[in-house]
């Protein structure tokens, strides 16, 4: 097995993106650690692990918090003894233009996306250090890459992720550490199947975003980990810094 004996840390690793890069490195043999704030889907998430021959822990963890992102560091220790893939996908995404968006909700999204991903590296690197190797993969999006209206702040966080994973790379290459970016595009996740749910017109809505993808539809939640990974792979022993876009060509296509 390809992550056997390697333990990952997934933030957000109950639902969705995050989801699924938990099941597929239990199943290619990784000691999984979850973090997340939701208790429930979480555990659960774990549950199907475990029913699965996975080695699984979830630990509850509000990634706003430098406390509970070092005691979920310190928990995977206290199980495992390493840390050698961080994936750190944790998001919130709120809405509202510039000159919209109050104060409060933009420090929740860059808390939620972007502090979160320097908390747990500030708490997991040493141990990496220690080690002499790792692998760190943050969840950045098109957004970053690409406008849509009424985004500012999750488009702002994501941006510094796409920073931040470049300037860590070259800081931590000398400690044999890696550090990517997968940026995705339009993901059915279940979050996103609520917005679609919800709207007007779902078929309408639906219609239209395929169309803005060259490829012609969504993408799934599974084919975003296989690009996580690969980056936290062997495979990918000689790529840092970048940032993979995983989104059917909606960058390229343009407006």
């Amino acid at each position: 097995m390809e992550f056997k004996d390697r333990v990952a840390i997934v933030t957000g690793g109950a639902m969705g993106i995050g989801r699924a890069c938990a099941v597929k490195f239990a199943q290619a043999g990784a000691r999984v650690a979850i973090a997340d704030f939701d208790s429930e889907a979480g555990e659960k998430t774990a549950a199907e692990i475990r029913e699965s021959g996975g080695d699984v822990i979830f630990h509850k963890t509000d990634v706003r918090s430098f406390a509970e992102v070092e005691a979920c560091t310190e928990a995977v220790i206290q199980k495992w003894g390493r840390i050698d893939i961080l994936v750190n996908n944790a998001a919130r995404a709120i809405g509202g233009v510039v000159d919209e968006i109050d104060e409060d909700s933009w420090n929740e999204v860059i808390s939620n996306n972007l502090t979160s991903v320097w908390r747990f590296m500030r708490c997991v690197v040493p141990h990496m250090r220690r080690a002499g190797k790792g692998s760190i993969v943050n969840m950045s999006s098109v957004q970053s890459l690409k406008g849509f209206h009424g985004w500012a702040a999750y488009a702002a966080a994501k941006g510094g992720i796409n920073a931040l994973t470049q300037q860590t790379a070259l800081e931590l290459a000398p400690a044999g550490i890696r550090v990517n970016a997968v940026a995705p595009g339009t993901i059915m996740t279940p979050l996103n199947e609520k917005v679609f749910r919800e709207a007007a017109d779902p078929d309408d809505l639906i219609r239209r975003w395929n169309e803005a993808h060259p490829l012609g539809r969504f993408g799934e939640a599974d084919e975003v980990a296989e690009a996580v990974l690969f980056l936290a792979s062997d495979r990918a022993s000689f790529i840092t810094g970048d940032i993979v876009r995983v989104d059917g060509g909606l960058v390229v296509k343009g407006d």
